[in-house]
């Protein structure tokens, strides 16, 4: 867990466990030629992934962003992406002295199980919201989308990270760029889905960047690297090419959900284009 500051804007960078994934779709077009030099894929191909849900104190106000990995699909859902089948997100918020009821708002980017697979969690035979006492923030079209799955998708949504939240009144649906408390803003990304959305924080100067899956690693910063997973890849490569030049001038501070090895980073741009380097944070 990883600790720094936004202005005002206390910024917690949690980690949800690892789990692996087919190195190829993870970089699309970029061929194993090029990719192998950044990350070793297993004996299967895959390579190491983590989920670094983020966790932002904004006045006595507390925002989760991202809920964690899904685990409640069953052993041999966990055995195929290496999950084990605990909840570390959860622990690392006891460590703070907090309870899921302490969440105020709860940011889900988009809805995939590799994200959102702590929305609810089973309580007595029932699944029931994880942060009950959280508004969970999603973009209408995220949602629509979720609920409509195609044969591209529909392994990404899975119906228990959504429907009881439907049911419990939990959701509140987003429609474009919003702010939701004082420096911090919501701001869609579209590509990986035509729903998703990052978080931006602004406060005293300073400004931060978490950017979903637009660039789910650092090793994405390359304009090329953009996942078979994106179901909009040219419209990753548009949103990709209006926010950068935004984020390189004002200097962001770049957190990426899935990079296992470096939670915080800056855009930077040479002779072959884009890429991000590491920015050791406070650990703690």
């Amino acid at each position: 867990m990883h600790r720094l500051r936004v202005g005002k804007l206390e910024v917690y960078l949690l980690h949800d466990g690892e789990f692996w994934l087919d190195g190829g779709a993870m970089f699309g077009v970029v061929p194993k030629a090029l990719w192998g030099r950044l990350t070793t894929p297993d004996a299967e191909n895959r390579i190491r992934l983590c989920l670094r849900p983020m966790l932002v104190r904004a006045g006595k106000r507390w925002v989760l962003v991202e809920t964690g990995l899904d685990r409640k699909p069953g052993e041999k859902f966990r055995r195929i992406y290496g999950l084990g089948d605990a909840y570390p997100v959860l622990d690392q918020l006891s460590r703070l002295g907090l309870d899921p009821r302490d969440i105020d708002l709860v940011v889900n980017t988009h809805l995939h199980f590799d994200h959102a697979g702590l929305n609810t969690r089973w309580e007595g035979g029932k699944l029931l919201p994880t942060f009950p006492r959280a508004r969970y923030l999603v973009q209408r079209r995220e949602l629509e989308d979720a609920r409509s799955p195609h044969e591209r998708n529909r392994a990404s949504y899975l119906p228990e990270n959504v429907e009881p939240l439907l049911d419990s009144g939990h959701f509140e649906l987003l429609e474009g760029e919003a702010e939701i408390l004082p420096g911090v803003r919501l701001l869609p990304l579209p590509g990986h889905t035509l729903g998703q959305q990052g978080v931006v924080l602004e406060c005293e100067g300073e400004r931060l960047i978490y950017t979903a899956d637009l660039m789910p690693t650092l090793l994405h910063a390359p304009l090329p690297y953009i996942m078979a997973y994106d179901l909009h890849p040219l419209t990753t490569l548009e949103t990709r090419k209006r926010y950068y030049p935004v984020w390189l001038q004002e200097n962001y501070l770049l957190v990426t959900p899935h990079d296992p090895q470096h939670p915080l980073g800056r855009l930077q741009v040479g002779e072959k284009g884009y890429h991000a380097v590491p920015v050791i944070p406070d650990r703690f």
